[in-house]
């Protein structure tokens, strides 16, 4: 590890990085990096483990720039260093933090940052304050029985899925980096006892926080509440200061964080669901505090429409985590944060009273956003006949989400309206959102839903091409499909991990036309469509 930045101050003039977490809130008194159970403690000091050749194969321009990095240090081998853990800047102070959570519905005690180590924070020159947090620089004392490491086909796609979210709109961790480490890790991808070395990579991610619910569960579990009390009173200084009146903080202020927590997560479903966006791993240690998509694993895009599905092969048999359910485990997820609160309010009817808020604001999120894509300017009562049999239309016969919605923008209104167009021209721009000719009686259901659809468009007062546009700046034209993320992959892991940055490139304007890249807006190919790491994934990096 290299504390002196000597080499480093030439490059640039850096912005100032330190720790606040550190500095405000009790540490690990033991600096040992060994595993074992933590307490009384918010974070454990620990160095990454240096590794042996890292290489930049990919940044994000972007996140650079809000950081005030500047590009000739992003391009250096020294901002590889930094970026795999080898070297450190001056204020950084390297720690894991501890928390708990529920997984899969069950109590699993302390987890904590088993393979993320946060290095400090940047306040930037607009005064924002972002942490830096390295996915895979080696072992904490939370690793448990793993190696702290990560593996290249994960860390492309956390980079990849961390930057395309944050361009559909969705509230997500952002991703600084993607380094290469020289180095191999072993790891059984399928759970099948087939392990095998892979190429290890180190992901940067950049969030205004990583708090998670877990944390707070946690020091409630322990019964540590004074604890508990200091985190929560340094959430609301540091991450929701408009919460904070004159008086110190306490009960109230304790519940309109509660209350705004709930809020801001459900208006990140609804993205979700908006995008067809599965996140796979909902257990409580994964849910930001900020309502941000946080933990990229076994994720997924919905390539043909099934509410069911779920991209995590350990969640198969229960499909506890999928797509059609995520409002509800979110809202399960916002109970269990409740309970950890519960000793501190002390009274459950305010509590109750904000989980109740969830779901109004799910409700009113979800309508707005359905809306949207169906190119109205408000949601009507009758709407919700008119969404649920549209999304029966999706199920019966495989259609691709984001190609339907995306083409249904495209469906000539004014002449349907007239009269003037016969059931196959009405259909006509929808087809190629099918992976398979649709039999005619569902062309017949489908006509006769688009003409539904028809008459409560002209009932809108919105413009034509006012609402074409708008459509088409809500319902995307490119996602991270699976196997596009695979493609990357197979690419990198050959040696060539140009396809990153073309990825990377497209996914930053998800709502514009591309030609060049048109292939990469079609439906799932055939080949993919059981292709491990194209469809569902394990849990394994």
């Amino acid at each position: 590890m290299i504390r002196d930045s000597a080499s480093i101050s030439d490059l640039a003039d850096l912005p100032e990085i330190g720790s606040r977490f550190t500095a405000r809130l009790p540490g690990d008194p033991d600096t040992r990096n060994t595993r074992r159970q933590v307490f009384g403690a918010c974070w454990s000091r620990v160095e990454p483990t240096p590794v042996a050749a890292p290489r930049t194969l990919a940044w994000s321009a972007e996140v650079a720039e809000r950081l005030d990095l500047p590009e000739a240090f992003c391009r250096s081998q020294a901002f590889a260093e930094v970026m795999a853990g080898n070297r450190l800047l001056p204020g950084m102070d390297p720690h894991a933090m501890c928390y708990g959570g529920h997984q899969f519905g069950n109590w699993a005690g302390q987890l904590g940052d088993g393979r993320a180590i946060n290095l400090g924070e940047i306040e930037n020159r607009l005064g924002e304050r972002w942490s830096l947090q390295l996915k895979g620089a080696g072992p904490t004392p939370y690793s448990r029985t793993a190696d702290g490491r990560a593996v290249l086909r994960s860390s492309i796609r956390e980079f990849l899925c961390s930057e395309a979210m944050h361009h559909l709109g969705v509230p997500t961790t952002r991703a600084l980096a993607l380094v290469s480490t020289g180095e191999q890790v072993v790891r059984d991808m399928f759970y099948d006892g087939n392990a095998a070395p892979e190429p290890g990579a180190i992901v940067c991610r950049v969030a205004p926080s990583f708090l998670r619910f877990g944390n707070f569960e946690l020091l409630a579990a322990r019964q540590e509440l004074d604890l508990l009390r200091r985190l929560l009173d340094y959430t609301l200084e540091q991450d929701f200061p408009e919460l904070v009146g004159t008086a110190p903080p306490g009960r109230d202020s304790w519940l309109a964080l509660y209350r705004e927590v709930g809020a801001r997560t459900a208006r990140m479903i609804v993205e979700w669901l908006r995008v067809g966006f599965v996140h796979g791993v909902m257990n409580t240690d994964n849910m930001s505090i900020l309502g941000l998509t946080i933990d990229y694993g076994p994720y997924g895009w919905l390539d043909d429409y099934d509410p069911d599905w779920t991209p995590n092969t350990t969640d198969a048999a229960g499909r506890r985590y999928r797509f059609g359910h995520q409002a509800q485990i979110a809202m399960w997820n916002l109970v269990q944060l409740g309970n950890a609160l519960y000793p501190l309010i002390g009274d459950v009817a305010p509590l109750q009273e904000a989980v109740n808020g969830f779901g109004q604001t799910f409700e009113r999120a979800w309508q707005e956003m359905m809306a949207a894509k169906l190119g109205l300017t408000r949601f009507e009562p009758g709407d919700a006949g008119l969404v649920n049999d549209m999304q029966r239309l999706l199920q019966d016969v495989e259609t691709d989400m984001t190609l339907f919605h995306r083409f249904l923008a495209d469906v000539d209104v004014a002449r349907a309206r007239s009269g003037g167009i016969d059931d196959e021209a009405l259909l006509a721009p929808l087809l190629p959102a099918f992976y398979a000719d649709p039999p005619p009686r569902h062309r017949e259901r489908l006509a006769a839903w688009l003409r539904r659809y028809v008459a409560r468009v002209h009932a809108d007062p919105s413009e034509p091409e006012a609402r074409r546009a708008a459509m088409n700046r809500t319902n995307p034209l490119f996602v991270l499909r699976n196997y596009l993320a695979q493609l990357a992959i197979d690419r990198a892991e050959a040696g060539d991990p140009s396809m990153i940055g073309e990825l990377l490139e497209v996914l930053r304007r998800p709502y514009d036309v591309q030609p060049a890249h048109a292939d990469w807006a079609g439906r799932r190919p055939d080949w993919a469509r059981d292709r491990a790491g194209c469809s569902m994934l394990s849990c394994s990096s």
